[in-house]
């Protein structure tokens, strides 16, 4: 019997160091039945040549060119020619087990899950963790679900979107895409609508996916903090909306609230006051770390 076919969505934009690689662990998964859309986001850098040399290579990679528009628009470049049954989703600066899609796919088959959520690798540096928060392997409903995304407000596992496998009906018969004006927590705000309208959700144990976190800038204009404070809340509202729509607002309130104090230590750098050269601050500058950063140990890494 024919398998379901995956539709693989990676934006690409500059990431050429870290491309071929993860290129080459999309080519290597067990699962065959895959259509690869490599959304080439206007790069500057050789991105796009790695892409087109896979897309010669394999037939099952297909690059789509358009001009700079951001991670977004990429996303929906890629959700307009995909043509799946299931929706994966992968940044261009990360790697996959071989049996990554084949665990995804498999979990979503043999429980009729709409939405599928594994562990995966933290890698910084030399350092690796295997982060996670829903412990082993469960079959829950959108509500169990809810209760326990709660638990962890700014959790990477919860936020992001490549830890997860989506079913494609689900996602065209609601129209549900990403907003090209939204850079901050974009992927969560799609994850809070879909979940809206799975019945069921799997967690798997195994950690399939590898995200390598890369330095990030530094918030360093008043503009940009009022922006990024806005679009926090923003998010914010989705996330208490989809609480109140599940009738579990009055029950989870404290818990609700806790995201919008979680996330912003998480994710907020102030900008540092000038100071003359000889009363420069002493200790080092921190890039802005994401939103959905978990929290070590106690958000469930373990060391490999």
């Amino acid at each position: 019997m024919k398998q379901p076919l995956v539709s693989v969505i990676v934006p690409v934009y500059n990431v050429e160091p870290y491309l071929g690689p993860c290129l080459e662990s999309l080519r290597a998964q067990t699962y065959p039945d895959l259509e690869v859309l490599l959304v080439n986001d206007g790069s500057t850098d050789g991105s796009r040549e790695l892409c087109a040399a896979m897309a010669r290579a394999d037939r099952r990679f297909h690059l789509i060119d358009q001009a700079n528009a951001g991670v977004s628009a990429a996303r929906n470049a890629g959700l307009a020619r995909a043509s799946g049954k299931y929706l994966q989703f992968v940044d261009g600066d990360d790697r996959l087990s071989p049996q990554a899609t084949e665990t995804l796919v498999h979990s979503a088959e043999s429980t009729g899950a709409d939405l599928v959520i594994t562990h995966f690798i933290r890698v910084d540096g030399e350092r690796q963790a295997r982060q996670g928060h829903i412990k082993g392997r469960r079959l829950l409903t959108r509500q169990e679900f809810a209760q326990e995304m709660v638990k962890a407000p700014a959790n990477y596992y919860y936020g992001v979107l490549w830890n997860k496998l989506y079913r494609r009906g689900i996602v065209t018969a609601q129209g549900l895409s990403f907003d090209p004006e939204v850079s901050w927590g974009e992927d969560f705000l799609f994850n809070l609508e879909y979940i809206r309208h799975v019945r069921l959700v799997s967690a798997v144990p195994e950690a399939i996916y590898s995200y390598y976190k890369r330095k990030g800038s530094l918030i360093t204009s008043s503009a940009s903090l009022r922006r990024l404070i806005q679009m926090k809340r923003t998010t914010f509202d989705y996330y208490k909306d989809l609480y109140q729509d599940l009738d579990l607002y009055d029950e989870q309130k404290a818990r609700v609230y806790s995201y919008l104090i979680a996330s912003a230590t998480d994710g907020l750098a102030l900008p540092r006051p000038e100071r003359p050269a000889r009363q420069e601050d002493h200790r080092t500058r921190r890039a802005k770390r994401p939103l959905f950063s978990v929290p070590e140990p106690s958000g469930g890494g373990e060391p490999l």
